[in-house]
Protein backbone atom coordinates (compact mmCIF):
# COMPACT_ATOMS: atom_id res chain seq x y z
CA UNK A 1 0.00 0.00 0.00
CA UNK A 2 0.94 3.76 -0.78
CA UNK A 3 0.40 5.72 2.00
CA UNK A 4 -0.34 9.62 1.73
CA UNK A 5 -0.64 11.03 4.68
CA UNK A 6 -2.60 14.77 5.25
CA UNK A 7 -2.65 17.25 7.68
CA UNK A 8 -2.79 21.10 7.55
CA UNK A 9 0.84 21.25 9.96
CA UNK A 10 3.51 18.99 9.49
CA UNK A 11 7.38 18.89 11.27
CA UNK A 12 10.09 18.71 9.07
CA UNK A 13 11.59 16.38 11.63
CA UNK A 14 14.20 18.91 12.97
CA UNK A 15 15.71 17.98 16.52
CA UNK A 16 15.53 21.43 18.04
CA UNK A 17 12.27 22.26 16.02
CA UNK A 18 10.21 23.93 18.92
CA UNK A 19 7.01 21.16 19.27
CA UNK A 20 4.63 21.38 21.70
CA UNK A 21 2.40 17.89 21.52
CA UNK A 22 0.00 18.02 19.19
CA UNK A 23 -0.82 16.11 15.61
CA UNK A 24 2.73 17.33 14.11
CA UNK A 25 4.44 15.95 17.26
CA UNK A 26 2.67 12.44 16.87
CA UNK A 27 3.13 11.97 12.97
CA UNK A 28 6.47 12.80 12.77
CA UNK A 29 7.71 9.23 14.26
CA UNK A 30 5.29 7.00 12.14
CA UNK A 31 5.70 9.02 8.48
CA UNK A 32 9.92 8.89 9.10
CA UNK A 33 9.44 5.25 9.80
CA UNK A 34 6.79 3.80 7.82
CA UNK A 35 7.53 5.09 4.19
CA UNK A 36 4.18 7.56 4.32
CA UNK A 37 4.37 10.91 2.06
CA UNK A 38 3.47 13.43 4.01
CA UNK A 39 1.59 16.31 2.36
CA UNK A 40 0.61 19.19 4.46
CA UNK A 41 0.97 23.08 3.95
CA UNK A 42 4.46 24.96 3.31
CA UNK A 43 3.49 28.06 5.74
CA UNK A 44 3.84 30.05 1.90
CA UNK A 45 0.80 31.06 0.16
CA UNK A 46 0.56 32.20 -3.20
CA UNK A 47 -1.82 32.66 -6.55
CA UNK A 48 -1.87 32.03 -10.14
CA UNK A 49 -0.75 27.93 -9.82
CA UNK A 50 -0.28 27.80 -13.45
CA UNK A 51 2.58 25.14 -12.49
CA UNK A 52 3.34 23.15 -9.50
CA UNK A 53 1.58 24.11 -6.44
CA UNK A 54 3.85 22.22 -4.05
CA UNK A 55 6.91 24.14 -2.92
CA UNK A 56 9.49 21.06 -2.17
CA UNK A 57 9.35 17.20 -1.35
CA UNK A 58 12.01 16.16 0.28
CA UNK A 59 13.23 12.74 2.59
CA UNK A 60 11.86 12.80 6.10
CA UNK A 61 13.43 9.11 7.58
CA UNK A 62 11.97 6.55 5.21
CA UNK A 63 9.30 8.77 4.05
CA UNK A 64 8.80 11.74 2.17
CA UNK A 65 7.30 15.29 2.82
CA UNK A 66 5.43 17.29 0.62
CA UNK A 67 4.89 20.99 1.20
CA UNK A 68 2.43 23.01 -0.99
CA UNK A 69 1.69 27.08 -0.96
CA UNK A 70 -1.69 27.42 -0.16
CA UNK A 71 -4.11 29.97 -2.72
CA UNK A 72 -3.34 33.27 -1.03
CA UNK A 73 -7.17 34.44 -1.83
CA UNK A 74 -8.77 31.98 0.29
CA UNK A 75 -5.84 31.03 2.99
CA UNK A 76 -7.57 33.71 5.69
CA UNK A 77 -11.03 32.86 5.60
CA UNK A 78 -9.95 29.01 4.93
CA UNK A 79 -7.96 28.84 7.98
CA UNK A 80 -8.32 32.32 10.76
CA UNK A 81 -11.92 32.31 9.27
CA UNK A 82 -14.13 29.06 9.70
CA UNK A 83 -11.33 26.19 10.82
CA UNK A 84 -10.29 28.21 13.97
CA UNK A 85 -12.99 30.68 14.12
CA UNK A 86 -15.92 28.45 13.82
CA UNK A 87 -15.10 24.28 13.63
CA UNK A 88 -11.97 24.54 16.54
CA UNK A 89 -14.50 26.61 18.95
CA UNK A 90 -17.39 24.33 18.25
CA UNK A 91 -15.70 21.31 18.13
CA UNK A 92 -14.42 22.16 22.26
CA UNK A 93 -18.02 22.71 23.01
CA UNK A 94 -17.22 26.63 22.89
CA UNK A 95 -20.36 28.01 20.99
CA UNK A 96 -20.07 31.56 22.40
CA UNK A 97 -16.34 31.62 20.37
CA UNK A 98 -17.87 31.20 16.51
CA UNK A 99 -16.94 34.07 14.33
CA UNK A 100 -17.53 33.28 10.72
CA UNK A 101 -18.65 34.22 7.38
CA UNK A 102 -20.58 32.80 4.27
CA UNK A 103 -16.85 33.86 2.84
CA UNK A 104 -15.59 32.19 4.93
CA UNK A 105 -16.62 28.82 4.73
CA UNK A 106 -16.30 29.10 0.85
CA UNK A 107 -12.63 29.85 1.24
CA UNK A 108 -12.85 26.35 3.51
CA UNK A 109 -14.34 24.25 0.95
CA UNK A 110 -12.34 26.09 -2.00
CA UNK A 111 -8.38 25.05 -0.11
CA UNK A 112 -10.09 21.52 0.76
CA UNK A 113 -10.86 20.98 -3.49
CA UNK A 114 -7.42 22.50 -3.96
CA UNK A 115 -5.74 20.12 -1.82
CA UNK A 116 -7.25 17.35 -3.08
CA UNK A 117 -6.61 18.66 -6.63
CA UNK A 118 -2.54 18.54 -5.40
CA UNK A 119 -2.89 15.03 -4.43
CA UNK A 120 -3.76 13.80 -7.65
CA UNK A 121 -0.15 13.60 -8.51
CA UNK A 122 0.49 11.02 -5.79
CA UNK A 123 -2.61 8.78 -6.95
CA UNK A 124 -2.25 5.27 -7.90
CA UNK A 125 -3.80 2.15 -7.75
CA UNK A 126 -2.67 1.06 -4.59
CA UNK A 127 -2.73 4.27 -2.62
CA UNK A 128 -4.29 5.28 0.67
CA UNK A 129 -5.26 8.57 1.83
CA UNK A 130 -5.43 9.01 5.37
CA UNK A 131 -6.71 12.70 6.23
CA UNK A 132 -5.96 14.41 10.00
CA UNK A 133 -8.09 16.52 11.64
CA UNK A 134 -10.68 19.41 11.15
CA UNK A 135 -9.33 21.24 8.08
CA UNK A 136 -10.11 18.83 6.04
CA UNK A 137 -13.22 17.41 6.76
CA UNK A 138 -14.83 17.77 3.41
CA UNK A 139 -11.70 16.42 1.76
CA UNK A 140 -12.63 13.12 1.36
CA UNK A 141 -16.04 13.82 -0.98
CA UNK A 142 -13.57 16.53 -2.97
CA UNK A 143 -11.30 13.27 -3.64
CA UNK A 144 -14.30 11.29 -4.23
CA UNK A 145 -15.56 14.16 -6.99
CA UNK A 146 -11.88 13.99 -8.78
CA UNK A 147 -12.97 9.88 -9.52
CA UNK A 148 -10.72 8.25 -6.39
CA UNK A 149 -11.89 4.91 -5.73
CA UNK A 150 -9.07 3.97 -3.61
CA UNK A 151 -8.78 3.68 0.52
CA UNK A 152 -9.74 7.30 2.34
CA UNK A 153 -9.76 7.09 5.94
CA UNK A 154 -10.25 10.41 8.38
CA UNK A 155 -8.47 10.41 11.69
CA UNK A 156 -10.05 13.52 14.52
CA UNK A 157 -7.19 14.33 16.90
CA UNK A 158 -10.00 17.05 18.60
CA UNK A 159 -13.17 16.00 20.58
CA UNK A 160 -16.26 15.75 18.64
CA UNK A 161 -19.01 17.42 20.61
CA UNK A 162 -23.15 17.05 21.32
CA UNK A 163 -25.11 17.71 18.40
CA UNK A 164 -26.96 20.79 19.88
CA UNK A 165 -23.35 21.85 19.53
CA UNK A 166 -22.41 21.11 16.02
CA UNK A 167 -25.98 22.19 15.49
CA UNK A 168 -24.30 26.00 15.79
CA UNK A 169 -21.97 25.65 13.12
CA UNK A 170 -23.08 27.40 10.18
CA UNK A 171 -23.33 24.94 7.03
CA UNK A 172 -22.49 21.96 9.57
CA UNK A 173 -25.22 19.50 7.96
CA UNK A 174 -23.54 19.76 4.41
CA UNK A 175 -20.22 19.03 5.89
CA UNK A 176 -21.36 16.16 7.67
CA UNK A 177 -22.68 14.72 4.79
CA UNK A 178 -19.22 15.52 3.18
CA UNK A 179 -17.28 13.32 5.85
CA UNK A 180 -19.51 10.42 5.16
CA UNK A 181 -17.39 10.50 1.87
CA UNK A 182 -14.99 8.58 4.29
CA UNK A 183 -14.41 5.06 4.47
CA UNK A 184 -13.09 5.54 8.09
CA UNK A 185 -13.83 7.99 10.77
CA UNK A 186 -11.35 7.86 13.89
CA UNK A 187 -12.09 9.55 17.21
CA UNK A 188 -10.22 9.91 20.34
CA UNK A 189 -12.67 8.70 23.14
CA UNK A 190 -15.75 6.21 22.61
CA UNK A 191 -17.81 9.58 23.60
CA UNK A 192 -16.53 11.27 20.68
CA UNK A 193 -17.65 8.64 18.29
CA UNK A 194 -21.05 8.26 20.18
CA UNK A 195 -21.43 12.00 20.03
CA UNK A 196 -20.86 11.89 15.84
CA UNK A 197 -23.20 8.73 16.24
CA UNK A 198 -26.12 10.44 17.63
CA UNK A 199 -25.89 13.75 14.88
CA UNK A 200 -25.69 10.83 12.37
CA UNK A 201 -28.72 9.21 13.17
CA UNK A 202 -31.01 12.03 14.63
CA UNK A 203 -30.16 14.88 12.34
CA UNK A 204 -29.08 13.43 9.38
CA UNK A 205 -31.46 10.32 9.84
CA UNK A 206 -29.10 7.98 8.35
CA UNK A 207 -29.17 4.20 9.62
CA UNK A 208 -26.79 3.27 11.15
CA UNK A 209 -25.46 -1.03 12.35
CA UNK A 210 -22.68 -1.68 14.62
CA UNK A 211 -20.75 1.54 13.71
CA UNK A 212 -21.27 1.84 10.26
CA UNK A 213 -23.35 4.34 8.60
CA UNK A 214 -25.06 3.89 5.02
CA UNK A 215 -25.46 7.09 2.98
CA UNK A 216 -25.25 8.09 -0.87
CA UNK A 217 -21.64 7.92 -0.64
CA UNK A 218 -21.88 4.10 0.37
CA UNK A 219 -20.31 3.02 3.58
CA UNK A 220 -18.26 4.66 6.59
CA UNK A 221 -17.13 2.97 9.68
CA UNK A 222 -16.74 4.69 13.25
CA UNK A 223 -14.43 3.87 15.56
CA UNK A 224 -11.68 4.79 18.24
CA UNK A 225 -8.17 4.94 17.99
CA UNK A 226 -6.66 6.42 21.16
CA UNK A 227 -3.59 8.10 20.00
CA UNK A 228 -0.22 7.21 22.28
CA UNK A 229 3.46 7.97 21.80
CA UNK A 230 6.74 6.15 21.75
CA UNK A 231 7.29 6.14 25.39
CA UNK A 232 10.54 4.14 25.76
CA UNK A 233 11.79 6.29 22.94
CA UNK A 234 10.73 9.59 25.01
CA UNK A 235 11.85 8.30 28.46
CA UNK A 236 15.07 7.25 27.08
CA UNK A 237 15.58 11.06 25.40
CA UNK A 238 14.47 12.68 29.01
CA UNK A 239 17.39 10.87 30.58
CA UNK A 240 19.87 12.10 27.98
CA UNK A 241 18.22 15.61 28.33
CA UNK A 242 19.04 16.31 32.09
CA UNK A 243 22.54 17.30 30.60
CA UNK A 244 20.67 19.87 27.98
CA UNK A 245 21.93 23.73 29.07
CA UNK A 246 18.76 25.00 29.02
CA UNK A 247 17.75 22.20 31.79
CA UNK A 248 20.91 22.34 33.22
CA UNK A 249 19.93 26.58 34.20
CA UNK A 250 16.47 25.64 35.06
CA UNK A 251 17.93 22.61 37.95
CA UNK A 252 20.66 25.26 39.14
CA UNK A 253 18.15 28.41 39.44
CA UNK A 254 15.59 26.37 41.27
CA UNK A 255 18.21 25.90 44.71
CA UNK A 256 16.27 22.52 46.13
CA UNK A 257 12.44 24.26 45.39
CA UNK A 258 10.56 21.97 43.63
CA UNK A 259 8.74 22.36 40.37
CA UNK A 260 5.20 22.07 39.04
CA UNK A 261 4.83 22.42 35.00
CA UNK A 262 2.62 23.05 32.45
CA UNK A 263 3.62 22.99 28.82
CA UNK A 264 0.13 24.46 26.60
CA UNK A 265 -0.28 26.10 23.12
CA UNK A 266 -1.92 29.99 24.31
CA UNK A 267 -5.21 28.41 23.43
CA UNK A 268 -8.57 28.78 25.90
CA UNK A 269 -9.35 24.95 25.86
CA UNK A 270 -6.12 24.10 27.49
CA UNK A 271 -7.09 25.86 30.61
CA UNK A 272 -4.95 28.63 31.37
CA UNK A 273 -6.72 30.92 33.32
CA UNK A 274 -8.45 28.00 35.59
CA UNK A 275 -4.87 26.80 36.11
CA UNK A 276 -3.15 29.98 37.32
CA UNK A 277 -6.40 30.70 39.51
CA UNK A 278 -6.04 26.90 41.21
CA UNK A 279 -2.43 27.93 42.23
CA UNK A 280 -3.13 31.57 43.52
CA UNK A 281 -5.14 29.54 45.66
CA UNK A 282 -3.16 26.81 46.82
CA UNK A 283 -0.70 29.50 48.12
CA UNK A 284 -3.35 31.15 49.93
CA UNK A 285 -4.79 27.82 51.52
CA UNK A 286 -1.11 26.71 52.10
CA UNK A 287 1.04 29.54 53.25
CA UNK A 288 3.79 27.22 53.78
CA UNK A 289 4.30 26.11 50.18
CA UNK A 290 5.50 29.88 49.30
CA UNK A 291 8.81 29.89 48.52
CA UNK A 292 9.11 25.89 48.32
CA UNK A 293 7.39 25.18 44.68
CA UNK A 294 6.82 27.18 42.06
CA UNK A 295 4.83 26.68 38.42
CA UNK A 296 6.71 26.53 35.21
CA UNK A 297 4.36 27.29 32.52
CA UNK A 298 5.19 26.93 29.20
CA UNK A 299 2.39 28.70 26.57
CA UNK A 300 3.41 29.08 22.61
CA UNK A 301 1.31 31.55 21.05
CA UNK A 302 -0.68 31.16 18.19
CA UNK A 303 -3.14 32.14 16.12
CA UNK A 304 -2.62 35.53 16.93
CA UNK A 305 -4.91 37.19 14.16
CA UNK A 306 -8.00 35.61 15.90
CA UNK A 307 -9.43 37.73 18.61
CA UNK A 308 -10.35 35.25 20.87
CA UNK A 309 -6.68 34.39 21.13
CA UNK A 310 -5.32 37.94 21.81
CA UNK A 311 -7.47 38.21 24.68
CA UNK A 312 -6.23 35.73 26.51
CA UNK A 313 -2.94 35.75 25.58
CA UNK A 314 -3.75 39.81 27.64
CA UNK A 315 -5.66 38.19 30.24
CA UNK A 316 -3.01 35.58 30.94
CA UNK A 317 -0.72 37.33 31.54
CA UNK A 318 -2.47 39.70 33.56
CA UNK A 319 -3.15 37.10 36.08
CA UNK A 320 0.29 35.73 36.05
CA UNK A 321 1.33 39.61 37.25
CA UNK A 322 -1.07 39.53 39.85
CA UNK A 323 -0.14 36.54 41.29
CA UNK A 324 3.67 37.11 41.20
CA UNK A 325 2.52 40.44 41.91
CA UNK A 326 0.68 39.04 45.17
CA UNK A 327 2.96 35.78 46.80
CA UNK A 328 6.09 36.64 45.24
CA UNK A 329 9.47 37.28 47.07
CA UNK A 330 12.49 39.53 46.26
CA UNK A 331 14.23 35.95 45.57
CA UNK A 332 11.28 33.96 44.60
CA UNK A 333 8.95 34.41 41.56
CA UNK A 334 5.72 31.96 41.90
CA UNK A 335 4.98 31.20 38.56
CA UNK A 336 7.51 31.17 35.79
CA UNK A 337 5.73 32.29 32.36
CA UNK A 338 7.55 31.93 29.20
CA UNK A 339 5.84 32.58 25.85
CA UNK A 340 7.84 30.39 23.44
CA UNK A 341 8.20 26.89 21.93
CA UNK A 342 10.83 24.17 22.78
CA UNK A 343 12.08 20.79 21.00
CA UNK A 344 10.84 17.85 22.26
CA UNK A 345 14.49 17.22 23.24
CA UNK A 346 14.15 20.16 25.70
CA UNK A 347 10.97 19.73 26.73
CA UNK A 348 11.83 16.24 27.82
CA UNK A 349 13.95 17.35 30.03
CA UNK A 350 12.08 20.22 31.63
CA UNK A 351 9.20 16.95 32.57
CA UNK A 352 11.84 15.25 33.77
CA UNK A 353 12.87 17.79 36.82
CA UNK A 354 9.45 18.35 37.57
CA UNK A 355 7.98 17.00 40.81
CA UNK A 356 4.46 17.70 38.99
CA UNK A 357 2.92 17.93 35.45
CA UNK A 358 -0.18 19.96 35.45
CA UNK A 359 -2.32 19.72 32.17
CA UNK A 360 -5.91 20.44 32.99
CA UNK A 361 -7.33 21.72 29.57
CA UNK A 362 -11.47 22.39 29.81
CA UNK A 363 -11.47 20.11 27.04
CA UNK A 364 -8.74 18.07 24.59
CA UNK A 365 -9.38 15.20 22.02
CA UNK A 366 -6.22 13.49 23.75
CA UNK A 367 -3.11 15.75 24.87
CA UNK A 368 -0.10 13.84 24.17
CA UNK A 369 1.60 16.18 27.06
CA UNK A 370 0.25 14.13 29.68
CA UNK A 371 1.81 10.83 28.30
CA UNK A 372 4.89 12.48 27.50
CA UNK A 373 4.97 13.77 31.03
CA UNK A 374 4.42 10.59 32.17
CA UNK A 375 6.98 9.21 29.96
CA UNK A 376 9.59 11.46 31.27
CA UNK A 377 9.91 10.46 34.77
CA UNK A 378 13.11 8.83 36.43
CA UNK A 379 11.43 5.54 37.56
CA UNK A 380 13.16 5.38 40.88
CA UNK A 381 11.12 8.85 41.85
CA UNK A 382 8.99 9.72 39.66
CA UNK A 383 6.62 13.26 39.50
CA UNK A 384 2.80 13.17 39.97
CA UNK A 385 0.58 13.60 37.04
CA UNK A 386 -2.92 15.93 38.00
CA UNK A 387 -4.76 15.76 34.79
CA UNK A 388 -8.42 17.21 33.95
CA UNK A 389 -10.62 14.50 33.31
CA UNK A 390 -12.09 16.38 30.24
CA UNK A 391 -9.02 15.74 28.40
CA UNK A 392 -8.91 12.51 26.09
CA UNK A 393 -5.65 10.96 28.13
CA UNK A 394 -7.87 10.56 31.55
CA UNK A 395 -9.57 7.37 29.88
CA UNK A 396 -6.12 5.65 30.00
CA UNK A 397 -4.12 8.00 32.81
CA UNK A 398 -6.61 6.79 35.39
CA UNK A 399 -4.09 6.37 38.07
CA UNK A 400 -3.05 9.83 37.78
CA UNK A 401 -4.60 12.39 39.85
CA UNK A 402 -7.39 13.38 37.97
CA UNK A 403 -9.85 16.97 38.57
CA UNK A 404 -12.26 19.20 37.54
CA UNK A 405 -10.66 22.36 35.93
CA UNK A 406 -13.34 24.22 37.17
CA UNK A 407 -13.15 23.76 40.77
CA UNK A 408 -10.70 26.08 41.86
CA UNK A 409 -10.58 24.64 45.41
CA UNK A 410 -10.75 21.70 44.73
CA UNK A 411 -7.77 21.33 42.11
CA UNK A 412 -6.15 23.62 44.65
CA UNK A 413 -5.93 20.94 47.23
CA UNK A 414 -5.12 17.77 44.57
CA UNK A 415 -2.00 19.89 43.39
CA UNK A 416 -1.15 19.90 47.40
CA UNK A 417 -1.58 16.71 47.47
CA UNK A 418 0.59 15.68 44.51
CA UNK A 419 3.45 17.94 45.90
CA UNK A 420 3.02 15.90 49.38
CA UNK A 421 2.77 12.00 47.88
CA UNK A 422 4.81 9.54 49.63
CA UNK A 423 7.35 7.80 46.85
CA UNK A 424 5.73 4.23 47.32
CA UNK A 425 2.44 5.74 45.83
CA UNK A 426 4.06 7.94 43.36
CA UNK A 427 5.98 5.06 42.03
CA UNK A 428 2.39 2.61 42.00
CA UNK A 429 0.89 5.20 40.09
CA UNK A 430 3.43 5.89 37.68
CA UNK A 431 3.73 2.01 36.38
CA UNK A 432 0.31 1.71 36.01
CA UNK A 433 0.69 4.55 33.71
CA UNK A 434 3.52 3.30 31.66
CA UNK A 435 2.02 -0.42 31.54
CA UNK A 436 -0.46 1.89 29.61
CA UNK A 437 1.73 4.11 27.51
CA UNK A 438 4.19 0.72 26.12
CA UNK A 439 0.72 -1.08 25.28
CA UNK A 440 -1.42 1.47 23.51
CA UNK A 441 1.90 3.29 21.49
CA UNK A 442 2.08 5.35 18.47
CA UNK A 443 3.28 2.41 16.68
CA UNK A 444 0.09 0.54 17.29
CA UNK A 445 -2.10 3.20 16.60
CA UNK A 446 -1.14 3.76 13.22
CA UNK A 447 -1.32 0.50 12.67
CA UNK A 448 -4.29 -0.74 14.08
CA UNK A 449 -6.00 2.64 11.67
CA UNK A 450 -4.20 1.71 8.48
CA UNK A 451 -5.65 -2.09 8.95
CA UNK A 452 -9.03 -0.75 10.18
CA UNK A 453 -9.08 1.67 6.92
CA UNK A 454 -8.34 -1.41 4.14
CA UNK A 455 -10.80 -3.66 5.84
CA UNK A 456 -13.44 -0.55 5.70
CA UNK A 457 -13.15 -1.04 1.83
CA UNK A 458 -12.85 -4.59 2.30
CA UNK A 459 -14.31 -6.39 4.48
CA UNK A 460 -12.76 -9.82 2.71
CA UNK A 461 -9.22 -8.06 2.48
CA UNK A 462 -6.75 -9.93 4.60
CA UNK A 463 -4.89 -7.79 7.50
CA UNK A 464 -2.28 -6.02 6.57
CA UNK A 465 1.43 -5.59 7.72
CA UNK A 466 2.37 -2.83 9.97
CA UNK A 467 3.23 -0.61 7.14
CA UNK A 468 7.49 -1.58 7.27
CA UNK A 469 6.96 0.08 11.45
CA UNK A 470 9.57 -2.17 12.28
CA UNK A 471 12.02 -2.87 9.28
CA UNK A 472 12.98 0.42 7.50
CA UNK A 473 14.15 -0.30 4.06
CA UNK A 474 12.33 -0.44 1.19
CA UNK A 475 12.53 -2.44 -2.07
CA UNK A 476 13.73 -0.23 -5.66
CA UNK A 477 10.22 -0.39 -6.58
CA UNK A 478 8.67 1.24 -3.49
CA UNK A 479 6.88 4.67 -4.67
CA UNK A 480 9.09 5.79 -1.87
CA UNK A 481 11.60 5.13 -3.08
CA UNK A 482 11.40 6.37 -6.62
CA UNK A 483 10.20 9.88 -5.07
CA UNK A 484 13.72 10.07 -2.43
CA UNK A 485 15.75 9.36 -5.55
CA UNK A 486 19.36 8.29 -5.40
CA UNK A 487 20.46 11.38 -3.10
CA UNK A 488 17.50 10.57 -0.80
CA UNK A 489 15.83 14.03 -1.61
CA UNK A 490 13.68 15.08 -4.63
CA UNK A 491 12.81 18.60 -5.28
CA UNK A 492 9.78 19.96 -7.95
CA UNK A 493 10.30 23.54 -8.78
Amino acid sequence: MNLVVISNRVARGKANEPMTGGLAAALLPVVENSGAIWVGSSGRVRDGFQKEPFAEIEALGCGALAMLDLPAAHYGGYYEGFANSALWPALHSRSDLIRTSQGDYLSYREVNAFMARALMRFRKPDTAFWVQDYHFLALGAELRELGVTEPIGFFLHTPWPAAAVVEGVPHHRELIEAMLAYDLIGFQTTQDCDNFLSYVRDDLELPVRDGVVNSRHGRTRLAVFPIGIDAEKFATGAAKAISHPDVSRLRRSLNGERLAIGVDRLDYSKGLVNRIHAFDRMWTLHPTLARTVSLLQIATPSRGGIEAYGNLQNEVARLVSDVNGRHGEVDWTPIRYLNKGFSQSVLAGLYRTAQVGVVTPLHDGMNLVAKEYVAAQNPADPGVLVLSKFAGAANELDTALLVNPHDTDGMARVIAMALSMPLTERRMRYEAMMDKLKTHTITHWFADFIRALQQSQSECAPPIADQGMTEPDMPESSPMWRLRGAQGVARFH
